[in-house]
This record gives structure tokens, C-alpha cells and sequence, in this order.
């Protein structure tokens, strides 16, 4: 069952079982990790019915209401991060790499291929690595004499890291057909360095991708019919909500993280965007 080590972070296993109260923490919770070992059935998930087999691995974003219908008996263990968890709320967090988890998590809340809430892997070996992780993750979380906090901070950093390079793989090998899988490339590649805008330059970008300089905006423009350099801030505005939603950040933190000049520039540009000033959607979510 439950049992709480880092705080805001709750791991749950069970084993050989065919009931699951897990939608307790649904309105609490920011981000989960279903993996079933064993067992078979269904899960409902919004509305919409998968089956689950061993070896089935999910991941839900805030507000997503699950059941699992179990036909054989069950085993799983849920990793859940809940909201408060990314709050700054807690000195015993302070050692941990929030930031970094959340950078991972928000890429999977943005991507495209999410919604398919199960997870699909390039390779068996990553499928292999993540079982792996969860697995002593939960042994080490849920010891009840004492835990390591080294395997379980660097197990969840890989853990996270695995699901956000598969989620890029999917957005690359299922495109849309209005999409070329160098476009889609392009826009992995725009997620993955969003924080460093020296990458996302129109010079560093044509050569990432073999495209002359005044072309590779045109070409994008053609393909996704909104230019490039506005892509790219519809990207870090996107990032903003969710810093706005989920973290006790200050708006010069974010703008500052997401390379703003500062909280002004961010402002200016989120009114301009979005028809509202950063205060007031601020209050807007906060109702």
C-alpha cells in the first residue's frame, strides 16, 4: 500500500489483487506511472476502454480519472506525483531535482502523442530499463526499515527521462499526414532545447537540419501554416500555464527560465498572445 518517504510523491503496489483505489489521488495529483506486471483487463481512462496485459506501462496527466477492471488477478505498482510536490512547499524536496523532473514532465504534457496514456517504446531494452527502475523504485520506497534516497532520486530521473524519449519517438514514427517526420523532427527538437534559445536560432536550426538559412522557415511555416519563430513562443507560453498551474514560481523566475529579457518582456508578451496580462490568468486558475 501506500507509505510516504519523499513527501508529495506517492508509490503504491499491488500484488495479486483484483480492486484498485486509486482515484483518490486524481484530483491531487500532476503526474502518473501505471506499471501492470502481471494480470489482464481493461482500464477506463476518460470514458475510453483499453486492455492491459503484463508488461503494460501508463501515464496520466492532471485531472485524467482512470478504473482498472481487473479479469485475472493483478499486480501493479502507480507512481504518482502529486501537485503540491512541484509547490517548493517542502524543505525535505529542496534536495531533490525538482526543477529537471518537471522540465520532463511538462514535455510529456505537450506532447502530442500523451493522449495515447499507453506507452509505446522504441526498443524492448527501454521498455526493459523502465520495469526495471520501477520496480526498484518501489522496493527501495516502500522498505519499511530505511531507503535510500540516492537510487530512488536517480531512478526517477532516468524513469522520467525514458518516457519523454519515447513519447519524442512516437510523435516521429505515428505523424500525422499533414506532417513530414522532418517537421515533426524539427518540433522535438524545439521541445527538447526550449530552454536554451541559443539552439532555436534560425542559423543554429538550418544546420541542425541540413536546410539553408532562409529556407528552413519557410518550409516550416508551409508545413505547420504558423512560422517558426511564432511556433516557438506559442511553445514557452504554453510552458508558462503550466508553471502558472503547477508551481509557486515567480513570474521573473519563468521569465528568466524561458529566456525573457525579464518579467515585463514576458508580460507584454503574454498579452499580446493570449488577450490577458500574466496577473490575470493568474487569477483566472487560481477561482
Amino acid at each position: 500500500m501506500a507509505r510516504t518517504i519523499l513527501e508529495n510523491i506517492v508509490i503504491q503496489q499491488y500484488k495479486d489483487q483484483t480492486f484498485f483505489s486509486f482515484c483518490e489521488y486524481t484530483s491531487i495529483r500532476f503526474f502518473e506511472i501505471l506499471y501492470f506486471e502481471t494480470g489482464s483487463g481493461s482500464i477506463k481512462i476518460n470514458g475510453k476502454t483499453v486492455n492491459y496485459t503484463p508488461n503494460s506501462v501508463f501515464v496520466f496527466i492532471p485531472d485524467d480519472i482512470y478504473i482498472v477492471e481487473a479479469e485475472t488477478a493483478t499486480s501493479t505498482i502507480a507512481i504518482k506525483f502529486l501537485k503540491s510536490f512541484f509547490r517548493n512547499t517542502s524543505s525535505q524536496n529542496q534536495e531533490l531535482p525538482v526543477n529537471d523532473w518537471f522540465r520532463k514532465i511538462e514535455e510529456i504534457l505537450n506532447s502530442e502523442s500523451h493522449e495515447l496514456r499507453e506507452m509505446q517504446f522504441e526498443t524492448t531494452s527501454d521498455r526493459s530499463h523502465l520495469v526495471s527502475l520501477v520496480n526498484m523504485v518501489a522496493t527501495e520506497y516502500l522498505n519499511k526499515q530505511s531507503h535510500d534516497i540516492f537510487i530512488i532520486q536517480n531512478s526517477l530521473s532516468v524513469i522520467l527521462h525514458l518516457i519523454a524519449r519515447n513519447i519524442q519517438y512516437l510523435n516521429t514514427s505515428e505523424v500525422k499526414e499533414i506532417k513530414s517526420s522532418k517537421i515533426q523532427q524539427i518540433i522535438n527538437y524545439i521541445h527538447s532545447n526550449i530552454y536554451n534559445s541559443d539552439l532555436l536560432h534560425t542559423k543554429n536550426l538550418a544546420k541542425e537540419f541540413h536546410m539553408a538559412d532562409n529556407y528552413i522557415s519557410e518550409y516550416f511555416k508551409k508545413h505547420t501554416d504558423v512560422s517558426l519563430k511564432k511556433y516557438i513562443i506559442n511553445y514557452k507560453l504554453k510552458l508558462v500555464e503550466t508553471r502558472l498551474k503547477y508551481t509557486d514560481l515567480q513570474f521573473s523566475e519563468i521569465a528568466i527560465e524561458l529566456g525573457f529579457t525579464d518579467s515585463s518582456h514576458l508580460n507584454k508578451t503574454f498579452q499580446s498572445y493570449k488577450g490577458m496580462t500574466i496577473g490575470a490568468y493568474k487569477a483566472s486558475i487560481s477561482v
